[in-house]
């Protein structure tokens, strides 16, 4: 358990440093802002869709190491995919990270898995979904900023 423990927050510190994707898009299909009023947390998402694919993806913002370290896995994992895919991983981890039984972790895209180790701490919860509540708002086109609360 410490090794998976210390793997978690290898993976958070090293996504917090150096985040994958932190940038503006030149001419995003879609966007989304959120922010989480507990934290204050606050993240843009900008996508490049092309047919059903994300072509590309980024994020900035300010915010807690788990906000930036959760976008930034995120973006690197979804990058490529499908639009279905994308939406099928943002039901996936927030399953991972509140149901009272969560679905296999493994089943998620690149190492996003490690995220998980964020139930252990469930004040954080909000801090890491926020990207993906702000990824699913930009992919179906709502205008408004989201919130966590």
């Amino acid at each position: 358990m410490a090794g998976l423990r210390e793997l978690y927050q290898e993976v958070i510190l090293d996504h917090n440093r150096k985040p994958r994707n932190f940038r503006r898009l030149g001419a995003p299909t879609a966007a989304a802002e959120g922010y989480n009023p507990l934290c204050g947390d606050r993240i843009s998402v900008e996508l490049e869709v092309e047919g059903d694919t994300l072509r590309d993806i980024a994020f900035q913002g300010s915010g807690c190491a788990i906000s930036k370290a959760s976008a930034s896995m995120m973006t690197a994992a979804l990058k490529g995919k499908t639009v279905g895919e994308a939406a099928a991983a943002i039901e996936q981890f927030r399953a991972m990270l509140t149901d009272e039984r969560p679905a296999d972790a493994s089943a998620l895209p690149g190492r996003l898995a490690v995220l998980e180790g964020v139930r252990e701490f469930p004040i954080r919860i909000k801090c890491a979904t926020l990207p993906w509540h702000t990824l699913r708002a930009a992919l179906q086109g709502r205008g408004e900023p989201v919130t966590t609360e």
